[in-house]
């Protein structure tokens, strides 16, 4: 018998004893009241004791799914929704593992906020006086004198709303790591809600996360923290869903985030190698290929989260320098202009060249610059990674390119950055 036959089972018997004596006939209407009430109070408590039940297999399910995947590393503790491995050097999580399933659509449990210490990490993990310290005053309410750091969830909190016992134990310390306030509740809050959204515009998919704090040898450690805690210069968030044979990954710095979600967005792959670590490790060969190595970011973020930038605003920019807009007059003049731009989008094609796109993404790019693969030797840095999101000032001739103005450039003095007043 298969899980939701025997739920359904139960549920039908807990209901035919519960509703059988109701059909005692002659009572007075007190009588009948009381008995109502009764049978309504044990209809409640036998529906309490099937959604527990129906909460256990849905949380047996989501580590049956984990585990099929594989873990990153070998050791690593087991909660009810989440899976972690625990650096006791840093006091953190080096990765934890979980599920955004589509019950998140429909969950209702609020913020338990019962921060507490994991206690499965045997050697003991970060407590609350590594974040702050709390001194209760004489009219009974609390004084915080913190450290510079909110406590920020690796595995968010809001990704287990449909369970109680999971939610709560997304506040244990070994889910949290030291993050600056504008980062917390700025970018990576923007990223967490990303994802939410991805699993509520594909509410028969689950999405499987990896977050990590990226940590090495010499990293800050938190002032007073009374365990060290190290404080992480990067956070990375690994995504997939194996449904539609899809993956990607954000890595983003623990700082205020003031470029777009898609500036920040990596290949799988290219996260293994900045955290040295093997994502879902069980899944191989020509499948892993299609999740790990590439992704389109159009079917992860919506038009409003892709980053797309409004031209700059002509009158302000300096004499002989144009908007994107205004490139395409430029086109096969045979003159050097100055067209400047937000990099909204940068790729490296399969050739080694390496292209961007200014103030739109494609496929809707309405600039786009082109570097080939020998010229890269000319650059002191790496453009694809580098000049995401910034404000750029291109000098080159502008040609056409498959109905898109282009930039052909073979060095980096031909891009200066723009600052915006």
């Amino acid at each position: 018998m298969n899980k939701w036959k025997f739920i359904g089972l139960i549920a039908f018997v807990a209901l035919w004893f519960i509703t059988a004596p109701l059909a005692t006939q002659g009572q007075s209407p007190e009588a009948e009241i009381a008995r109502y009430e009764q049978a309504l109070a044990r209809l409640d408590a036998r529906k309490d004791s099937i959604q527990s039940l129906l909460e256990g297999v849905k949380l047996a399910e989501v580590r049956q799914a984990m585990d099929a995947l594989g873990y990153p590393t070998d050791d690593y503790l087991v909660h009810s929704a989440m899976v972690l491995s625990y650096d006791e050097e840093h006091e953190q999580a080096r990765w934890v593992m979980h599920a955004i399933t589509p019950d998140v659509i429909r969950g209702s449990v609020g913020r338990t906020n019962d921060f507490r210490p994991d206690p499965k990490v045997a050697t003991g993990s970060a407590v609350e006086a590594d974040y702050f310290i709390k001194t209760q005053k004489p009219d009974g309410s609390y004084e915080y004198d913190g450290f510079g750091f909110d406590r920020g969830h690796l595995a968010p909190s809001a990704d287990f709303r449909w369970s109680y016992t999971a939610l709560s134990e997304s506040y244990y310390y070994s889910n949290m790591s030291p993050q600056r306030a504008d980062f917390n509740r700025g970018g990576w809050a923007d990223l967490e809600d990303a994802l939410r959204a991805y699993v509520y515009r594909n509410p028969e998919n689950t999405l499987y996360v990896v977050t990590l704090p990226v940590l090495h040898n010499g990293l800050p450690k938190v002032e007073r923290s009374v365990n060290g805690v190290s404080v992480p210069e990067t956070y990375i968030k690994v995504a997939l869903d194996p449904v539609n044979e899809r993956g990607i990954a954000f890595a983003m710095p623990n700082t205020a985030i003031d470029k777009p979600l898609a500036s920040y967005a990596i290949s799988i792959r290219e996260a293994e190698r900045i955290s040295s670590l093997n994502f879902f490790p069980a899944v191989e060969g020509d499948l892993a290929d299609r999740m790990e190595q590439s992704f389109t970011l159009s079917d992860w973020l919506t038009d409003a989260m892709l980053g797309d930038a409004e031209p700059l605003y002509a009158p302000s920019l300096p004499r002989g320098h144009f908007n994107t807009t205004q490139a395409a007059r430029h086109v096969g003049s045979g003159k050097e202009v100055t067209v400047c731009g937000t990099v909204v989008g940068t790729r490296t094609a399969r050739s080694g060249n390496v292209w961007l796109n200014l103030d739109r993404q494609y496929p809707n790019q309405v600039f786009s610059v082109y570097i080939r693969k020998e010229h890269l030797v000319n650059f002191s840095y790496d453009p694809e990674r580098d000049l995401k999101g910034e404000v750029v000032c291109i000098k080159a001739k502008v040609s056409e390119l498959s109905g898109t103005p282009t930039m052909r450039i073979e060095n980096e003095k031909a891009i200066q950055p723009f600052e915006l007043d």
